[in-house]
């Protein structure tokens, strides 16, 4: 702690400095713990369950930046920041009538745990869709993509297997709902199927169908398990039978054995006596014999070995000679086979020598040839590949074209001509409509429309010939008293004809015009009558 006399001695000082100075100095104190106040203020943390969203001008094409944990430093007036939270959200999903693919509707009311992801890319796609939207309309819209994705996964299953497979029926809906709610960048956390049940019964009828035979093979292996223990409890007792009746053989049968082993044994001791007896006579005849043999073949045997050895020195030395001679000689032939292969590895390894000179020269005037005359027919061969590929090409598109264009005539005729029918079609049945009061009108209007063609296919017919004048005959018949002439007979004719024209048209089913006048119909009585008169 300072003293009281360098108190008064800093007060002395200061009261010696000017007052513009500390005015100064307490400025920029004071803009300075202004500036460290607004940094710190402007530092923003983001808290372990929450996202920190930058938006504004944050660089990049990007019109958000994501942060999730640690903090960053938001600009002012170019920068802005919120939060999106991290916590869970629970959204049940009341699936009711949904169509399996057996045409079943099932009823899968389930529950989905959903939350807005740490990924990267999904919490850009969250921080673009989801940024200011109250928590009741993220899980609206979840729930409608959860809602689409269920409905589509049970559409692909049969109630066998949503009912016995879960397995692959949570799987598929893991893998159809995270791929869509990852599209607004959240993730789904956990599903929870509460029950499944369909408006038919169907589901519950397999659930009592795998009840009986559940309670059916019960039974079958309760009586199966029944017959085995009976069947066992009969063998145990026969083989209890069959083992008492094998021990009391097997007691007798040892004790006949035992008795006839007795006997056996002493006459066998019997026989063993008297045979020793005779065996003992017998070796020591045999030992004498053998003693005197073995004397004198021990006599033969030693002048045997004597000449044997004597034999076998004389064979040694002339052995050890042939031996050394076949030595001296095998040595020598050693000596010229050793020669022999390495004048043979020299040749060798010179032709060999030889040999790569001769490839390496063969190569480099392959590779001289390459250069000098198949590099440019090469280049002349790619050449007329890629022109001939050109050409084939453009020939593939002029033809590609010209059909184009048929095929472009071809439909607009057929289009032309289509409108001229639906306009004919309309033409024609806005005349029936006019004509509805009196039908016969429209085929006289229609054969009237056709006259003028008609007119002029017969004109062509007949504009090649060369008429001067027509002269009309009378023919002399008749005259001025009353008489009909060749003008009349004709009239008469036409009148006459009219009846096979009508009868003509009837068969053909037209309707001529009234102008050409009707055929009555007579009786059968008025035509005999007529048939009478024409006789007389």
């Amino acid at each position: 702690m300072p003293s009281p006399y360098a108190l008064l001695a800093l007060q002395a000082d200061l009261g010696n400095v000017p007052a513009i100075w500390l005015g100064l100095v307490g400025a920029v104190g004071l803009l300075f713990t202004f500036f460290v106040v607004f940094v710190v203020k402007q530092y923003k943390r983001c808290p372990s369950n929450q996202v920190l969203v930058l938006y504004g001008k944050v660089g990049g094409n990007r019109a958000a930046q994501c942060i999730h944990g640690g903090g960053k430093f938001v600009v002012p007036l170019i920068q802005d920041y919120t939060y999106l939270t991290l916590e869970p959200m629970v959204i049940d999903i009341p699936l009711q009538g949904a169509l399996s693919l057996n045409n079943i509707r099932v009823n899968v009311p389930s529950t989905f745990t959903v939350g807005i992801s740490t990924d990267p890319v999904l919490m850009n796609s969250a921080a673009e869709r989801l940024l200011f939207l109250p928590e009741a309309k993220v899980k609206d819209q979840a729930q409608d993509i959860i809602l689409g994705q269920l409905r589509l996964v049970i559409a692909t299953l049969s109630i066998e297997e949503i009912n016995k497979d879960r397995e692959k029926f949570m799987a598929l809906i893991n893998t159809n709902v995270t791929e869509e709610i990852n599209k607004i960048g959240l993730s789904l956390i956990n599903v929870n199927i509460r029950d499944i049940t369909d408006e038919s019964g169907y589901i519950e009828a397999i659930g009592k169908r795998a009840a009986a035979e559940a309670i059916n093979r019960a039974k079958v292996e309760v009586a199966q398990q029944e017959r085995d223990g009976a069947t066992g409890q009969a063998i145990a007792d026969r083989e209890k039978t069959i083992n008492v009746a094998r021990e009391q053989a097997s007691s007798t049968e040892g004790e006949k054995v035992a008795e006839q082993k007795r006997r056996v044994a002493v006459a066998a001791l019997d026989a063993t006596a008297v045979k020793g007896e005779v065996e003992s006579s017998r070796d020591a005849q045999i030992a004498t014999a053998q003693r005197q043999a073995e004397t004198v073949a021990a006599t033969k045997e030693a002048e045997q070995t004597q000449r044997i050895q004597v034999a076998k020195a004389e064979s040694s030395a002339v052995q050890g000679e042939n031996t050394s001679q076949a030595e001296i000689a095998r040595s020598n032939a050693t000596l010229a086979q050793v020669r022999a292969e390495a004048m043979q590895q020299a040749k060798v390894a010179s032709a060999r020598a030889e040999e790569e000179i001769l490839k390496a020269e063969r190569e480099k005037e392959l590779a001289r040839l390459a250069k000098e005359q198949l590099a440019p027919q090469e280049i002349e061969k790619k050449r007329v590949e890629v022109e001939a590929e050109a050409a084939a090409e453009r020939s593939r598109r002029e033809a590609r074209g010209v059909a184009d264009a048929m095929l472009a005539r071809y439909q607009a005729e057929a289009t032309g001509t289509l409108q001229v029918l639906e306009s004919k079609a309309e033409g024609y049945r806005r005349l029936v409509a006019a004509c509805a009061e009196n039908p016969q009108i429209a085929p006289t209007l229609l054969l009237i429309e056709q006259m003028p063609l008609l007119v002029a296919e017969q004109v062509k017919a007949i504009q090649n010939l060369k008429i001067d004048k027509i002269t009309v005959w009378e023919g002399g018949r008749g005259g001025p008293a009353g008489g009909s002439g060749a003008t009349a007979d004709f009239l008469s004719s036409l009148i006459g004809s009219l009846p096979a024209v009508h009868e003509l048209a009837h068969q053909a089913g037209i309707e001529l015009p009234a102008v050409l006048g009707k055929v009555r119909e007579e009786s059968p009585a008025t035509e005999a009558a007529a048939a009478k008169r024409q006789k007389s």
